[in-house]
């Protein structure tokens, strides 16, 4: 078993120093390929809520989603008014 206390069969200097150099020009191009995911989900999210926000000005309403209240609604069918 070889334990590194021999002649030769370790890495040299100039090899440790190009898998230092592969691991940074690895980490930079992860690093913009991160980056240009991010950018593309932010502007995405932008476009949707901006198409979001230009269907609720079209639908007439007043805001919200269009969700119903199930405990109380406007014309008194909602939960609440079955115990009145």
């Amino acid at each position: 078993m070889c334990f590194g206390g021999g002649g030769g069969g370790g890495s040299t200097g100039v090899e440790e120093k190009a898998a230092a150099v592969d691991r940074v020009d690895t980490e930079s191009a992860s690093q913009a390929d991160i980056v240009e995911r991010a950018k593309k989900k932010r502007e995405d999210i932008s476009d949707a809520i901006s198409a979001r926000s230009a269907d609720a000005g079209r639908s007439g309403s007043s805001g919200g989603s269009g969700r119903r209240s199930l405990i109380q609604s406007g014309t008194g069918a909602g939960f609440a008014s079955r115990f009145d």
